[in-house]
């Protein structure tokens, strides 16, 4: 089918794809049908494609009417031609690929409705519409008038403002009603009571109502009676109301009265001594025996002595009435005894100090049963507000008192004149008074507004008992402390806290610096940031309380006495880093031990400023060290891997015990022998308290030996 217009030129639509020339010119949809036959009108093709150069409006473009063309078959206007035309399509014919591009009509603009900004009935409408005529006069005007020129401009868009609104959060509360036997029994009463008067209300009306009706008289006696039912249910609410209420206040009252809180008191305390009564009965090394419940039971004294006189010659009851002597006896066969070993009898912990560290242990003076620990981090960027608990061997589980602290404790002590106060050093350089007897969770006093108080960390404070001297005699006691400020201080106790210092520990090192060789020119001295060593550590002389040693930051140890604050008496080298702690040996009192962040632990002799021994078992910071109160050769160390226990007359070498079951993550911090028992404590860094007790370690029974071992020892 092929196309004309009035002039003769073809105006055939395009094939959609260009013809294979071996086919010759057919086209791929050729249709055999007659143009002018009736309802059979067809083009045989019709393509858009972009090479043919027309587009989807070809008959507006050429000035034909494609829609008058199929419609009217004979126009005058238009001659077309129908040849038919044999197409054969071969199999590449058929898998060729055709190309179908579809363009973007014109758009249809339904409805046009402009935006109007001011009202047709508003006041100012015709001048608007005067200078919109105007604006658009001069648009039209603008294309080919020199007097407009095309300029740009930048336009800033305003700074976005976010704006936050804070409100109150929304308080959820879950209550809870508990209903009892009783509850349901008055529930049930009242209602049955709500019914019966229900019911002589009416009867009451009808009665009145039936005499009203005899005796002819008005119906205002059965609103009488309509009130008068109410009125008595108004009671009946009222009274019950009351009664409840009253009985809220009764059981208030009971709950808050201090003598349900001291029975309360007592059924706690015997609960944990049915709980822990095998472990308390180990502590005080008493022997456990079985009652005919299967349940453990100490045995009082004469008991005890009863019972080892009938059992005298059984095994078992030889191994657990073993006293100290007999521990000493057998030391000269230490084949016969099993090693030495700890067994955990329990931990001192709770949900407040969980994840707190242990800085700092300290037993009661007067009441032995009694554990002050301060919980507080030794590094800077974990600080943050600390504990000191008072814990009690009649309770593990919760402690007595607690004392909140706006900042990390690292030192605290009890007092022996005054036993219930508690002094507490802070890494702040604060120091604070507490009473252990009172509930209160403040301290009684602080240092806060002492304008002398420390600028650093203050790592140990001590109670000190000294002689008074004069004619008076007797013995005054002195709360001392050290801090990394440099200072060692005593402070006094009165209304406030005030301090004056003892002494100013000085660094050495730079006079060293400054000794020059023969031949050797003059050097300058180095310029220090700070005149002042920091202190770490200090102990007092057992038998001479005026003689005392102070460890430093540079790891040296210097021997002081509180009568010359000018000098120092002597300086121990041998540490490589910041010496954690020392302790003088409290029954050998020449001899005094140290421990340092370069994981040894050094004996010294205070004659000799050489050590008379290292020793260092792991690659471990020693955190701390406590002398043993019964033996001269036995001391605990808490490194940071574990525990250890030393007996200088078995080992220099190596601890005879070794406990390294920490709490998971955590490291051992602090250790503490118990005074009475033969109990070790270990503190670690996530808040627990272990308390070990001691197996098989033999107890010399005096000392004597411990003289002359270490005399022997000391020129070496």
């Amino acid at each position: 089918l092929q196309v004309f217009d009035a002039e003769g030129k073809d105006v055939t639509p395009q094939p959609l794809f260009p013809s294979d020339p071996s086919a010759g010119k057919g086209k791929l949809l050729a249709s055999r049908t007659c143009l002018g036959a009736p309802g059979s009108a067809q083009l045989s093709s019709f393509s858009l494609h972009p090479a043919s150069g027309m587009n989807a409006s070809v008959g507006s473009s050429s000035g034909i009417n494609w829609s008058d063309l199929l419609t009217s078959p004979h126009s005058s206007d238009v001659q077309m031609r129908q040849e038919e035309r044999e197409e054969e399509l071969t199999e590449e014919d058929l898998d060729r690929r055709v190309d179908i591009y579809l363009t973007e009509t014109a758009t249809l603009w339904i409805m046009d409705m402009p935006s109007v900004v001011v009202s047709s009935e508003a006041e100012d409408a015709g001048r608007v519409l005067e200078r919109n005529k105007l604006y658009v006069e001069r648009c039209r005007s603008r294309g080919g008038n020199d007097g407009f020129v095309d300029k740009g401009m930048q336009t800033l868009s305003g700074a976005s403002k976010s704006k936050d609104a804070q409100c109150d959060t929304v308080s959820r509360a879950e209550k809870g009603v508990m209903v009892t036997s009783w509850d349901l029994y008055d529930s049930l009463k009242g209602a049955e009571v709500e019914a019966l008067s229900k019911a002589e209300g009416r009867r009451a009306m009808t009665g009145k109502s039936s005499r009203a009706k005899e005796h002819d008289q008005t119906p205002s006696v059965s609103c009488d009676t309509g009130s008068t039912i109410s009125s008595l249910k108004t009671w009946e609410s009222a009274a019950l109301s009351r009664s409840q209420k009253e009985e809220e206040s009764h059981a208030e009252a009971i709950l808050t009265s201090a003598k349900l809180q001291q029975d309360l008191f007592y059924m706690e305390r015997i609960l944990m001594e049915n709980i822990f009564q095998p472990k308390l009965a180990a502590y005080r090394q008493l022997p456990v025996l079985r009652d005919t419940n299967g349940t453990a039971a100490p045995m009082g004294e004469a008991e005890q002595e009863e019972d080892g006189k009938e059992k005298e010659d059984t095994e078992e009851q030889t191994e657990a009435s073993v006293n100290p002597a007999a521990v000493s006896h057998l030391s000269e066969t230490p084949e016969e005894i099993a090693p030495p070993g700890l067994e955990l009898l329990w931990s001192y912990r709770c949900d407040l100090t969980s994840g707190q560290n242990v800085s700092s242990m300290a037993w009661n003076k007067v009441n032995p049963d009694l554990l002050a620990v301060g919980y507080g981090a030794f590094d800077f960027r974990e600080q943050r507000k600390g504990l000191a608990c008072c814990w009690s061997l009649k309770n593990p589980m919760w402690p007595e008192r607690v004392f909140q602290c706006e900042h990390g404790i690292t030192a605290l002590d009890f007092s022996l004149a005054s036993p219930n106060l508690l002094a507490v050093g802070m890494y702040d350089g604060s120091v604070s008074i507490c009473d252990v007897r009172n509930c209160a969770t403040t301290a009684l006093l602080e240092s806060s507004d002492s304008s002398n108080k420390h600028t650093a960390a203050v790592w140990q404070l001590k109670w000190l008992e000294q002689d008074r001297g004069g004619k008076g005699g007797g013995k005054k006691e002195r709360l001392l402390c050290i801090s990394a400020d440099g200072r060692i201080t005593e402070w006094l106790i009165q209304r406030r806290l005030d301090c004056t210092d003892l002494m100013a520990i000085k660094r050495i090192g730079s006079e060293e610096k400054m000794k020059t060789f023969p031949g050797e020119k003059e050097r300058k001295s180095e310029a220090l940031i700070s005149p002042r060593a920091p202190g770490m550590c200090f102990d007092f002389h057992p038998k001479d309380t005026t003689i005392y040693l102070a460890g430093t930051e540079e790891g040296h140890i210097h021997r002081c006495s509180s009568l010359h604050s000018a000098q120092f008496l002597g300086t121990y080298r041998g540490h490589k880093a910041p010496v954690y702690k020392v302790a003088w040996n409290p029954l050998h009192t020449d001899l005094f031990l140290s421990c340092s962040a370069d994981w040894s632990m050094i004996l010294w002799h205070q004659d000799c400023q050489a050590p008379l021994f290292a020793f260092t078992s792991t690659p471990a910071v020693v955190q701390d060290i406590m002398w043993s109160p019964k033996s001269p050769f036995v001391f605990a160390a808490a490194k940071q891997s574990r525990g250890e226990v030393w007996d200088l007359n078995v080992s220099i070498l190596e601890p005879v015990i070794c406990w390294d079951d920490a709490s998971p993550g955590g490291s051992f911090t602090s250790v503490l022998f118990a005074p009475n028992t033969q109990c070790l404590l270990l503190g670690d860094s996530k808040g627990d308290v272990r308390v070990l007790q001691l197996h098989n370690l033999p107890v010399p029974s005096s000392c004597r030996k411990v003289g002359c071992t270490r005399s022997s020892s000391a020129p070496a």
